[in-house]
């Protein structure tokens, strides 16, 4: 081997010199870059990451180019969890499966992880299998040689452009430079400057993704809201209306944020309610019937908006539909009156009658009348009876508790026969047509809750057609079922109570009597005691024609007889067949 002269020595080494100055001037154009591609991505106002995907992009375009310019093979990024005190591994990561980055996690007091994110300098691993400080990062499941370990930190600047307070979030790792070649001071310096800006945009972005996540969940919760939420500015711009608020002002899904108020509500009792909020720096509580098409009655709230400086930035309102609730309240009402009403009459009219036989002390009245005037009495009490078995079924209703069956063997031919009989004495204009199928066999249902349906039913056929004509019920088998219907030839009822007739409190108003019947709780009760037989019920009404009612139920109710063995928990036992009337029930729609 021929010995290099001295000047030849000095020629190799300034050649080796020139490609070391080549190659850290390409490593710092290549940062450079880096940097400003970093630095672009943090503070672009225009287009802050607010996703993780756009966080996951952005870190794995990071990775790429650091894997480049320090020819290394794997890189990964680790933060620390307060929670837990460990350091872990984040996807996206160079040259690392998911299964390796699920792994990769170490307490912030060991391995050289640990010691980097508590003393906040870099450290480079020559030999990472054979160090101690690595054994609990398990670097021999992720085959990784060498490593250089530099801090995330954080840094907060003040206007002058210096660094005030340092906060480290986390380390950043690269392993296995190329070429089986150990990480230099240079890679110390150039990872460092990189470190830095990725901390930055990974504190950036996690921030704005939290504030971005709260928003949308927010909004998730305001659209999902059954009450109205409207946010007017200052100036009186709809900043903001939910779904509902949209629905009930009749606002398109479109329509309405970023519009002053006047062009999205028409309303002027809402326009007047956020005026005056805003202009007399006071919140409200209040009742607005609103017209959108219908009137609805709304509860509205208001809560003023205020900015750093305390003024009012704008006013926040929130509608309560309480349309039904009123209307329930006036309905009850209305009931308490009709209920006093209807204890009232057939009281007065015994209160009556025992007072003329009480004075009739000459004997003026012939034993006939004096028994005519007994049947007055005992079918008034029998009407107070009917009315307060109905009060107490809807306290049972009312309360969730289940209407208790009691079964028995029931010849429904003979129930109606005794049914209509009863009705015939309370009305002298009426024919009734009986229509019942022939060997129609005897049913296990409650007896009296089907003789209270029946009397429920044919009393108000006999009441809504105040102008006589027939009635008639009909009973026939179908299907393992009884299907019974009752049909009068009066007033009808209008298409838009239809819909609401089995509503408790609900009675229809008589347009050519110019009066409302019974108390509200007839068909209601109806409704409940059909299905507590598991049947249905149903209506076919037409104006000035005359309605037809019809329950099913089926024939056997007992748990032998049912296929439904979940019924049988409300079901008492089969009781004999009696005769007794006193669970009647005043009728009513």
């Amino acid at each position: 081997m021929t010995e290099q002269t001295p000047d030849q020595q000095e020629e190799e080494i300034q050649a080796e010199l020139e490609r070391l100055r080549s190659q850290i001037a390409q490593l710092q154009e290549a940062k450079r870059q880096l940097e400003a591609q970093l630095k672009d991505s943090s503070t672009t106002a225009s287009a802050p990451i607010t996703t993780s995907a756009e966080l996951e992009a952005t870190l794995r375009w990071f990775l790429r180019r650091v894997g480049m310019i320090l020819q290394a093979e794997k890189s990964v990024l680790m933060l620390y969890e307060p929670e837990t005190g460990e350091l872990a591994a984040q996807s996206p990561a160079l040259g690392l499966t998911p299964d390796e980055i699920e792994i990769f996690r170490v307490r912030a007091t060991e391995g050289v992880s640990g010691q980097v994110f508590r003393e906040g300098r870099p450290i480079i691993t020559d030999d990472a299998t054979s160090d101690p400080r690595t054994v609990k990062e398990n670097v021999a499941l992720l085959n990784v040689r060498n490593a250089l370990t530099v801090p995330l930190v954080v840094e907060r600047k003040d206007a002058e452009g210096m660094v005030v307070e340092k906060n480290n979030i986390g380390v950043f790792h690269v392993f296995n430079k190329r070429g089986n070649v150990r990480f230099s001071e240079e890679d110390i310096t150039l990872i460092n400057a990189l470190a830095r800006s990725a901390a930055s945009v990974i504190s950036s972005a996690k921030l704005y993704i939290a504030v971005s996540d709260e928003k949308r969940e927010l909004e998730r919760t305001l659209q999902g809201m059954l009450a109205g939420v409207l946010v007017v500015d200052g100036g009186g711009g709809v900043r903001l209306m939910n779904s509902a608020a949209k629905h009930m002002f009749g606002v398109s899904a479109d329509d309405g944020t970023g519009k002053p108020l006047s062009q999205v509500i028409r309303d002027e009792e809402v326009h007047e309610l956020i005026r005056s909020c805003l202009g007399g720096d006071a919140e409200a509580n209040a009742e607005l019937s609103v017209y959108s098409p219908e009137e609805r009655v709304y509860q509205v709230q208001t809560a003023l908006l205020r900015g750093e400086d305390d003024d009012i930035s704008g006013v926040v309102a929130t509608f309560n539909d309480i349309t039904e609730l009123r209307s329930v309240e006036r309905m009850k009402s209305e009931f308490v009156s009709t209920v006093s009403h209807e204890l009232r009459t057939p009281l007065t009219s015994i209160k009556g009658f025992v007072r003329t036989l009480l004075d009739d002390s000459e004997g003026y009245y012939d034993r006939e009348t004096q028994i005519e005037f007994y049947r007055i009495i005992d079918a008034e009490c029998d009407r107070l009876v009917r009315l307060i078995s109905d009060l107490l079924n809807l306290s049972r209703i009312e309360s969730g508790r289940a209407l208790d069956l009691v079964l028995g063997e029931v010849d429904l031919a003979e129930l109606i026969g005794r049914v209509v009989d009863s009705q015939r004495s309370y009305t002298n204009k009426h024919e009734f047509d009986v229509i019942i199928q022939e060997d129609l066999p005897r049913i296990i249902l409650d007896r009296d809750k089907i003789d209270q349906v029946l009397t429920n039913l044919i009393s108000n056929a006999i009441k809504y057609s105040p102008d006589g004509g027939t009635i008639t019920v009909h009973a026939r088998e179908m299907d393992d079922k009884m299907v019974v219907s009752v049909t009068d030839q009066g007033i009808g009822i209008p298409e838009e109570h239809i819909g609401r007739l089995f509503n408790r409190f609900h009675r229809v108003d008589s347009r050519d009597s110019r009066k409302q019947y019974g108390t509200g709780i007839g068909l209601y009760l109806v409704k409940h005691l059909v299905e507590a037989h598991r049947g249905e019920v149903s209506v076919e009404s037409s104006l000035g024609e005359g309605s037809t009612f019809t329950f099913v139920v089926p024939e056997d109710l007992s748990p032998e007889g049912s296929s439904d063995t979940s019924a049988a928990a409300s079901v008492q036992a089969p009781a004999p067949e009696t005769a007794g009337d006193g669970a009647s029930a005043e009728a009513s729609s």
